[in-house]
């Protein structure tokens, strides 16, 4: 890239979009809003309101215009071939989590974006805190030697989201367009506690470890809902690790979000805890480490990876924590738990 600022569209332009992206790329000097894509009477004023160039309701005509980046916050089952296209066209793509809803999809993306060469972020916020980032050095340092057992848990106060009432996301977020059932609590689309909310704990694992599933024996449960408020699995990693992959729908409204995840290795033990603000290090030659973190950093929020896909673009910065690798290996996980629960609990390979 050049001193040029970095022509971007979108395609998307629901809750998220308009609550997270859009005011941050707008505000971002390095970036020029070309063109938004999305649906219904509001779209103009997406448009004017974030200085878009132009709307429309054609994701070609979005793909085609003359832009270097494009942003993708679809319903989920969208994400494939959207994201797939804008590899075919040479753009860098910021694409929402779930990057896709099966393992497969993921795996073709992957493939896709090394064949193009550009930017592929999936905008996972804890993977960008300073403390999550610190564990990472942590163990890429040796700290615990090598990874032989991982439990990885996640909470959050979302089971109006997934059944349907999201008054609760609204007043968190504070956006004027509301979470749309038909992905957050629809079967069909990827709705569902795994698909979103397990993508950012088990995301948040595979950058920290490195790890990649190898097979699941995993069961879910609805508890009423249209789609999965449980979800409960034991994994085999690639290399002979063990693990435990959990969420739960049901915190209650206005908690703090829950994610803690444990890993035991050859020579010592390391847990990041995100409600509790917590990185301890426990070596068994007797050495102890904690990480200081400022109160409210676990809070959950995504503020940088939108920014950090314009540095990658940019030059600005080299690191990718959401790439496109972990996205897939957070997807195959997910898509054998699914697959796992609805053959009885079997073992499924990813």
């Amino acid at each position: 890239m050049t001193a040029e600022k970095v022509r971007l569209g979108a395609i998307g332009a629901g809750w998220w979009a308009t609550s997270n992206h859009f005011p941050l790329f707008r505000d971002h000097p390095d970036v020029e809003l070309v063109g938004v894509c999305g649906i219904g009477d509001g779209l103009e004023k997406v448009r004017d309101k974030f200085g878009f160039g132009f709307a429309t309701e054609s994701a070609q005509e979005l793909l085609d215009a003359d832009i270097d980046a494009v942003v993708i916050s679809t319903p989920h089952d969208l994400h494939h071939d959207l994201a797939a296209e804008a590899l075919e066209r040479g753009l860098h793509v910021l694409c929402e989590k779930p990057m896709t809803l099966k393992a497969d999809e993921a795996w073709d993306l992957v493939r896709r974006a090394e064949t193009a060469g550009t930017v592929f972020l999936v905008p996972y916020g804890w993977n960008y805190k300073p403390f999550t980032v610190t564990a990472k050095r942590m163990l890429d340092a040796g700290a615990i030697g090598e990874i032989q057992f991982v439990s990885c848990h996640m909470a959050s106060p979302t089971r109006g989201l997934f059944g349907s009432d999201p008054t609760h996301m609204l007043e968190r977020w504070n956006s004027e367009t509301a979470p749309n059932p038909a992905t957050w609590s629809s079967p069909e689309h990827g709705g569902g506690y795994a698909h979103g909310q397990v993508t950012h704990s088990s995301a948040l694992l595979f950058w920290l470890t490195g790890l990649r599933a190898e097979s699941v024996a995993g069961r879910v449960t609805n508890a009423g809902a249209p789609v999965d408020l449980f979800d409960a699995g034991v994994v085999r990693f690639v290399g002979g690790a063990l693990g435990t992959i959990s969420g739960a729908a049901t915190l209650a409204d206005g908690d703090r979000y829950q994610i803690d995840i444990r890993m035991h290795g050859t020579e010592g033990v390391l847990m990041v805890d995100v409600e509790r603000e917590r990185v301890t290090l426990s070596r068994y030659d007797g050495r102890r480490e904690s990480v200081e973190i400022p109160p409210g950093q676990g809070d959950y929020e995504c503020l940088v990876p939108p920014v950090r896909f314009i540095e990658l673009i940019t030059r600005a910065s080299t690191e990718n924590n959401s790439d496109v690798t972990v996205a897939a290996r957070s997807v195959e996980l997910i898509d054998a738990l699914l697959r796992s629960s609805a053959a009885g609990g079997a073992e499924t390979a990813v």
